[in-house]
């Protein structure tokens, strides 16, 4: 059964796909956001009175930050390699991040095109700690499509 209508996705059911093959399952993801610059113009009217008008400019490129548990995802820690190593050749992916319902079927993407890693930061660790390592990962991408 998929959600009804009137139906909200839940926030703790959701993964990251690269080139279409799932590779994470995610703890954390901020910062999604698509934005284009805004054109301002004025012109006279007909009648000789001055009008503001607005319109959609360019697209902006993007970044989102994910969470995920260290894990020996080859696929992950391949792409995060190439990025940071500078292949853009091989780095540049298409990924999307998918919100699924509580039967973990996809709901929504969010798909980013030529998406890599800019940045990688590991959770901190102290001996005698039993909480779970984490990697913190910057994807910048070009394009954000939603479906």
């Amino acid at each position: 059964m998929s959600l009804q209508p009137g139906d909200a996705l839940t926030t703790h059911n959701f993964g990251l796909q690269i080139d279409g093959v799932m590779v994470e399952y995610l703890q954390e993801v901020s910062g999604l956001s698509m934005e284009q610059d805004v054109i301002e113009y004025q012109q006279v009217s007909a009648d000789g009175k001055p009008v503001v008008k607005k319109m959609p400019g360019v697209k902006k490129a993007g970044q989102c930050t994910v969470v995920r548990g260290m894990t020996q995802s080859a696929t992950f820690n391949e792409w995060i390699n190439q990025s940071i190593a500078g292949d853009m050749g091989s780095a540049r992916k298409n990924a999307s991040i998918m919100m699924m319902d509580f039967q973990n079927n996809p709901v929504k993407r969010y798909n980013l095109r030529n998406a890599w890693c800019s940045k990688v930061d590991t959770s901190g660790v102290k001996a005698g700690d039993a909480a779970a390592l984490t990697e913190t990962v910057t994807i910048v991408f070009e394009e954000l499509v939603i479906e």
